[in-house]
């Protein structure tokens, strides 16, 4: 006959140990399927902040370059008008040397003998007081052409000190261009590298979106804006007519800009020059106080090393060129830290 003993009942110990014993197993299950998880995502939110710092380094290189590029444009003007002022200063010593000697010459053959003490030899007495007259306005004439002759050859010389001293700093100025430039393209190489660690939708997703909420494209309806009269008012309509031209380093229009560029530009348009740099452009006209006073045209300079610029339009809003890779368009203009509002 077969046993039908009932089975054993565990312990209520064994069971309090079981039940702990999955209950761990299930928290563990939980964390290590939270890590787990796919990495896709915060990769790139990582790779979105790195590439939003580079940019923010290039941007700050590439004002460096158009502050270098302005000074080198400068020193190389003041260099050639000081050099055709030598050229044209050495052919008037050429000049006043060439006077001067043939009266050396003269004197010369006349064996170097005093012109009063000619006349008193002459064997015309009776014409005497006439060419002393001429002989003493002669000398005259020569002590004045070699005092000229000494004050040019003063002021070729400090022409050609002043021509060497523009030429090194020239070069100097040469020298930090090329580092800028280098430094640009160093800081877009490290940013396509990144990039490039990317699928090719999420990178399609930091290069449409900007990869920085604060700095995102904003739609805006034109005829809901306040309009700007005068100069200004052309300046943000000829800023806003460039919506969607592609952000190039360096650029001043009419198809491309870097963020300096685009002001210099439409600016331009409407007859008024600003410096090149959005640190230059920071001290231009007169302070507006707070982004609640600022008017359309108003210049909003941006990070305590005012490394960026947009153009005040109304509405809160600001349009500017953000960095490489990137175009023309709208942002809110307190999504970046403000320097300085200026109207020009």
């Amino acid at each position: 006959m077969a046993s039908h003993r009932r089975p054993k009942q565990p312990s209520r110990a064994r069971v309090t140990v079981l039940t702990a014993a999955a209950a761990t197993a299930v928290a563990l299950s939980a964390q290590m399927s939270a890590h787990a998880a796919p990495t896709t995502p915060s990769k790139k939110e990582d790779v979105k902040a790195q590439i939003d710092k580079l940019n923010e380094e290039q941007e700050q290189a590439a004002e460096r370059y158009n502050g270098a590029k302005e000074r080198a444009d400068q020193l190389r003007k003041q260099a050639d008008q000081l050099q055709d002022q030598v050229a044209r200063g050495q052919d008037q010593m050429t000049h006043l040397q060439a006077g001067l000697a043939e009266v050396a010459g003269e004197q010369y053959r006349t064996g170097g003998i005093d012109p009063s003490v000619q006349l008193m030899l002459a064997s015309d007495p009776s014409g005497y007081l006439q060419q002393a007259t001429s002989v003493q306005q002669a000398t005259s004439s020569q002590a004045e052409a070699l005092k000229g002759l000494q004050d040019q050859q003063r002021r070729l010389d400090q022409q050609k000190i002043e021509a060497a001293a523009i030429l090194s700093s020239l070069d100097e100025t040469t020298k930090d261009l090329n580092q800028a430039k280098a430094d640009v393209n160093q800081k877009l190489k490290e940013a396509q590298a990144l990039l490039n660690t990317l699928s090719a939708a999420d990178r399609a997703s930091v290069v449409q979106g900007d990869g920085r909420a604060s700095r995102d494209s904003v739609r805006v309806d034109l005829g809901t804006l306040p309009q700007a009269a005068g100069y200004a008012g052309v300046a943000v309509a000829k800023a806003m007519s460039k919506q969607g031209a592609p952000y190039v380093w360096g650029a001043t229009g009419p198809s491309t800009f870097d963020c300096s560029g685009l002001m210099v530009w439409a600016y331009g348009q409407a007859g008024v020059s600003l410096p090149r740099t959005s640190q230059s452009q920071g001290n231009v006209g007169v302070r507006v106080p707070s982004l609640a006073e600022a008017q359309p045209g108003d210049l909003v300079v941006y990070g305590s090393d005012r490394h960026h610029v947009g153009m005040y339009i109304g509405n809160g809003l600001v349009v500017h060129a953000p960095h490489t890779g990137d175009v023309v368009k709208v942002m809110k203009a307190d999504a970046m830290p403000i320097n300085t509002i200026r109207r020009v």
